[in-house]
């Protein structure tokens, strides 16, 4: 549940719809038992997401970069030299203070421990990548939309408007139907790509692409393509 609701709000973050699939989430593991417990539940959460593939990177390959920032009011005369010895720990020391919880620093000869709740660690972005953290869990989503991965999202999309035409014209659920789609040179080989899949998924006889009569156009109402429409029929 965590994974799902970061990477969905990450989603959100770069505007990226859960109908676009992705390739991959990163999910730097602490443990032996934390990489199983994702791996358990991996499925659901890929689906959940729509992303293709779960990576499992240890903390200490130096795929992310984290920094350290304190929050906290309690060691008085000491905090200001305690700040700045916690912002300039090395990755092996972050990696090591979120595994045990704790983390001792030496300040003026005075040992000074601080909690993993005393401070935000927080994931720097990496290019084509959004991170986000919360508490010991971080996840990285790749938001890098190829040719491929934009085509199988228009063919989700064109299933989403599809099935609204069938409930709107009051289509029966049993009901075979043929879909014409207006040609556009950017959703084109999606929709021919596609084909076999979209008509699995709405019940269509045959989907393709031609020119509609104005009185046989039912808008889309895609975002990206405003103007592309579909007639959708009872097949005979």
């Amino acid at each position: 549940q965590d994974i799902t609701s970061m990477v969905l709000a990450l989603r959100r973050k770069a505007n990226l719809k859960v109908r676009q699939p992705l390739a991959m989430i990163m999910v730097p593991v602490m443990s032996e038992a934390q990489k199983n417990s994702v791996e358990a539940m991996s499925a659901l959460i890929k689906n959940e997401v729509n992303v293709k593939e779960i990576k499992f990177v240890g903390n200490d390959e130096g795929v992310l970069v984290k920094k350290v920032k304190p929050d906290f009011k309690k060691f008085g005369k000491i905090m200001k030299l305690l700040a700045a010895q916690i912002t300039a720990m090395s990755q092996h020391d972050i990696i090591e203070f979120e595994k045990q919880g704790k983390f001792a620093f030496t300040v003026n000869g005075e040992e000074a421990v601080v909690e993993l709740s005393d401070v935000e660690v927080i994931s720097e972005d990496i290019p084509g990548w959004l991170v986000a953290n919360e508490g010991s869990l971080t996840v990285a989503l790749d938001i890098t939309v190829s040719d491929e991965l934009r085509r199988e999202g228009i063919a989700r999309e064109l299933v989403n408007r599809i099935q609204n035409i069938r409930k709107s014209q009051g289509f029966e659920i049993t009901d075979k139907i043929d879909v014409v789609v207006t040609p556009n040179a950017a959703t084109d080989e999606a929709v021919r790509e596609y084909a076999d899949y979209i008509g699995r998924q709405v019940l269509a006889e045959s989907v393709t692409i031609a020119e509609i009569a104005d009185a046989d156009r039912t808008p889309l109402d895609m975002d990206e393509y405003p103007d592309l429409s579909a007639s959708v029929k009872i097949h005979k």
